[in-house]
């Protein structure tokens, strides 16, 4: 059930009505709960299952722990966890991939092997739904959370509709609290609920998908030998705020769901194009994620706390599975390692030159925003290629002086590219140290009511057949 759909605005009213009728608070999660499995049903009804599977594990293993005080226990209860949610995940996202591997490592050594083709299904959120139930079960081994008392509470955290497919990834800690005493929104909540969902809406459906998804595809579609610069680095750009616009587009729908209803989903996006450093950059983009790999991997691989070189390493293999998580790719795997050798270099410069004033005044801040907006949108080449010919037709065509590539784009998707990529980049270094709704609120409220009315108005504009958000195939 996609966000941008009917079906979904005549779930959702149902889904309000029902929460803010209900006096008992046990019987509001309840409708909730059963909201989630329907909207998670909508996509493939036996795929509830896996659902219900990391949702018993986690919560017998979470229960167990806290009652067990023998190490070798704890990691027997922790390595069940960890084996039925990362088993579950490697199968259906990276069974095909690997055995494709194989039978290619298979042939190189001179070995014929020609299994049946496995046709495994992709369970939609797979990826954010494991990780959200595994941070339960490591806070609690660790020690950093109380196991749940109440197994719907619990249940729900799991299964929380906005969020459940593609993000944000919320903590137990976060969400949990919330499930104590009934949740209605103030009127102040709503509005902005109702607000982060037509801005999410706007950027999917507007910006994402009726603005820049032609040149993405256009020039990312292309199956010649060469791509006009112009054009090339036209489709590039187009795909940089394209993925922003889509994933942000999907965050900011959920938050906006989620605060209808009473709750409060962390931010997952803080103007990341208008980071300085790579470093800054993950601490702006799809920050559920980055911070869940920092907790959960960086750190307990020691961090930056033994030596350069093992921080290098750590660093390094925290993007490389980054990577990996996003796509059963090897393109995915290099978008990941090229994020890392960024970070790497990022670190060994701050290392060696840690008095550089330049960097600290306004002008080395932008040209520091500008140099990591630069390497990320040639990281995004990997990301979006299907495979690596694409990607060295791609780079090739970004660097090629020569008049001699393919003009692809018509002058309107020229036009588009420009007016939004532009004003997506002046956006994020205006609210590049302020919140949105920080912003809006300094702003007079006529002008609020300008910004949300343009966004309905373009929403109407675009309505027409509703495409699924890039996120999901993770």
């Amino acid at each position: 059930m996609l966000f941008n759909s009917l079906t979904f605005i005549v779930f959702f009213a149902v889904v309000l009505g029902l929460h803010y009728t209900v006096s008992s608070w046990r019987v509001q999660k309840s409708i909730l709960l059963i909201a989630s499995y329907i909207f998670y049903a909508a996509w493939n009804p036996p795929f509830v299952i896996l659902l219900w599977l990391s949702t018993l594990v986690d919560w017998y293993v979470a229960k167990a722990l806290a009652d067990e005080d023998v190490q070798l226990k704890r990691r027997l209860l922790l390595a069940l966890s960890l084996a039925v949610n990362l088993g579950l995940l490697g199968f259906f996202k990276y069974g095909e991939f690997l055995l494709e591997n194989f039978i290619e490592l298979a042939s190189f050594a001179g070995f014929s092997y020609a299994p049946a083709k496995l046709d495994i299904i992709l369970p939609v959120g797979i990826s954010f739904y494991t990780f959200q139930t595994l941070s339960y079960t490591l806070d609690v081994y660790f020690k950093k959370a109380q196991r749940c008392k109440s197994f719907l509470d619990f249940a729900l955290y799991v299964t929380f509709f906005p969020q459940l497919v593609a993000g944000p990834i919320v903590r137990a800690t976060d969400f949990l609290p919330q499930c104590e005493k009934p949740k209605r929104a103030t009127r102040d909540q709503f509005g902005w609920g109702l607000y982060f969902i037509t801005l999410g809406l706007f950027q999917k459906v507007v910006l994402a998908d009726g603005m820049l998804s032609s040149a993405t595809d256009t020039v990312f579609g292309f199956k010649g030998d060469s791509i006009y610069i112009f054009d090339a680095w036209l489709g590039l750009l187009a795909f940089s705020a394209q993925i922003f616009c889509d994933f942000a587009g999907y965050s900011t729908c959920a938050i906006g769901v989620a605060l209808c209803l009473g709750f409060i989903l962390p931010d997952n996006f803080r103007s990341p194009y208008a980071a300085i450093g790579f470093s800054d950059f993950w601490r702006r983009w799809h920050i559920t994620l980055s911070t869940w790999l920092r907790d959960y991997l960086y750190i307990p691989l020691g961090g930056n706390r033994h030596g350069t070189y093992r921080t290098l390493f750590n660093l390094m293999f925290t993007m490389f599975l980054g990577g990996l998580w996003h796509g059963a790719s090897w393109t995915f795997i290099a978008w990941g390692v090229l994020h890392g050798s960024y970070l790497v270099i990022e670190h060994l410069l701050r290392q060696n030159f840690k008095d550089v004033q330049w960097v600290k005044n306004q002008m080395g801040r932008l040209a520091l925003t500008c140099i990591t907006f630069f390497f990320v949108s040639i990281a995004w080449v990997f990301f979006r290629a299907g495979d690596f010919s694409t990607a060295w037709m791609m780079l090739s065509s970004l660097f090629n002086l020569s008049d001699n590539g393919a003009q692809l784009l018509p002058t309107l998707d020229i036009i588009q590219v420009i007016i939004v990529v532009s004003a997506l980049l002046s956006t994020h270094w205006y609210l590049h140290e302020k919140r949105l709704e920080h912003a809006m609120q300094d702003m007079p409220a006529w002008w609020v009511v300008v910004i949300w009315t343009i966004m309905l108005f373009g929403l109407i504009l675009m309505q027409g057949g509703a495409s699924a958000f890039i996120y999901f195939q993770f």
